[in-house]
């Protein structure tokens, strides 16, 4: 395998920078027999020297940053038919054969990535920066009072999932519920983080009923459905701290942004629904049931499923003045307001039930608290929805250009308002998983895909 130095995409941010030079210098410190904790972070959000044990010379300790310096900018290249990049979907030369964006950073291309500790891989692709208008015109057939005044704003460029993400995908972070328990049970006298820690992260629970999660099937390429958003929103997290890339949920308005592909009309490839079939499964394709993923035509900027199969998950809460709101002045940076209630959240690009209307770029739904109304649990689950519409929900992630700070990552990664309430209730009763993502995760999750490789699952 090859490897080549490269920067962090945002080292910029102390608290990243904190983050991996901790996990990288983890398993030297530990052979030094030192605190694993070597950088600790203030309440300012910088980095400081712990003070070292004793039997720990300065010089030993100097040697471990100096490792952890060189080990954060390597990463292995991916071999695809650019070459080796500085910073993971970045070359500073265009492309001759794949598509890129150009950028004051270099050109954007695809990439594969691969989850840690698995073989399990996921593609992003490049979306340029740029105006988009969104919303649509009063002439528009099948639109909502919600999707008005049409308003233009700024985007950022950022990468997207070529396609949702994946039971397989996602079966890995279900996985690390029984993980964070297994290392609870082993250390029962160490101290559990706590739910605001930058590593930490919650695991989703078992399935209630996984009868109604896998309705239409749980091949490892479907899409993973019935996720609320606190849950998408933590996968994220918990794949950012995991592979040293910042991802998260898109919002509203990044979505339609990708969605249109440039394009003003219905649908990126014009106003006639009677192309759908190409691209979209829907109401009168898909049998009523979700498939694949990346089974049909991709947009122009490479995204497949953009329209139908499952409706995604944005970070936005769903108000219907929302435009009118943009209309107003405010300026655009990301959600207008950010929840405090439960599913109420925006979802875009219409599912395999919905008509062909559901399916325009600036088409809006959302999710309900009636998604939830078999769960026997009182407060209902944070991670999963119970009824079958939720069969018609996935999620799809980004990776922006450049990192959020420290106070907008805690809102696109975790809980606010009530359910947050909810949640610290359920770590202090025992009803949740909450565990550190770093190097002993990673090992942990690559026994777990042994252990399933060995058992022919």
């Amino acid at each position: 395998m090859t490897f080549v130095i490269s920067q962090f995409t945002f080292a910029i941010e102390l608290e990243w920078l904190h983050f991996r030079l901790r996990h990288l210098v983890s398993p030297f410190v530990a052979h030094y027999n030192r605190d694993s904790r070597l950088l600790n972070r203030n309440v300012n959000g910088n980095f400081s020297m712990s003070a070292p044990n004793a039997d720990t010379d300065s010089s030993s300790a100097i040697l471990l940053v100096a490792l952890a310096a060189v080990a954060m900018f390597a990463r292995p290249s991916i071999a695809q038919e650019e070459p080796a990049t500085a910073v993971l979907g970045l070359t500073p030369t265009r492309p001759v054969k794949a598509r890129s964006v150009k950028t004051d950073k270099g050109y954007m291309v695809p990439y594969r990535d691969t989850i840690p500790g698995t073989k399990i891989t996921f593609d992003m692709v490049p979306i340029p920066g740029g105006n988009v208008v969104i919303g649509s015109p009063k002439d528009e057939f099948g639109r909502g009072e919600d999707e008005g005044p049409q308003v233009q704003l700024e985007v950022k460029p950022f990468w997207m999932g070529r396609c949702e993400v994946t039971w397989a995908e996602y079966w890995v972070f279900m996985d690390c519920y029984e993980i964070f328990r297994k290392q609870r049970a082993a250390a029962p006298d160490k101290k559990e983080p706590e739910f605001e820690n930058f590593d930490a992260v919650t695991s989703p629970t078992p399935l209630y009923d996984p009868t109604t999660n896998y309705m239409f099937g749980d091949d490892p390429k479907d899409p993973a459905v019935t996720v609320t958003q606190f849950a998408a929103k933590q996968y994220t997290k918990w794949l950012s701290l995991l592979s040293g890339e910042f991802y998260r949920l898109p919002t509203e308005a990044e979505w339609e942004y990708a969605a249109r592909a440039g394009s003003t009309t219905a649908y990126f490839f014009g106003d006639d629904p009677e192309q759908l079939s190409k691209y979209a499964w829907f109401g009168e394709n898909s049998n009523q049931e979700y498939h694949a993923v990346g089974s049909k035509k991709a947009n122009p900027w490479g995204l497949h499923d953009i329209y139908g199969n499952v409706a995604e998950l944005t970070l936005d809460p769903y108000e219907p003045d929302t435009y009118e709101q943009w209309k107003a002045g405010a300026r655009y940076s990301g959600p207008l307001n950010w929840s405090k209630a439960k599913h109420r959240e925006v979802v875009r690009g219409g599912s395999w039930s919905s008509g062909a209307a559901g399916l325009r770029s600036a088409a809006r739904a959302r999710t309900d608290p009636e998604w939830q109304d078999s769960d026997p649990d009182a407060p209902p689950s944070p991670w999963w929805f119970t009824e079958d519409q939720a069969c018609m929900v996935g999620f799809r992630i980004i990776r922006p250009l450049r990192t959020s700070k420290r106070a907008l990552l805690e809102r696109q990664w975790g809980a606010s308002g009530a359910l947050r309430k909810e949640l610290e209730n359920r770590i202090d009763g025992g009803r949740a998983a909450l565990g550190v993502v770093g190097p002993k995760l990673r090992d942990a999750i690559k026994r777990e895909q042994d252990a399933k490789k060995a058992d022919g699952k």
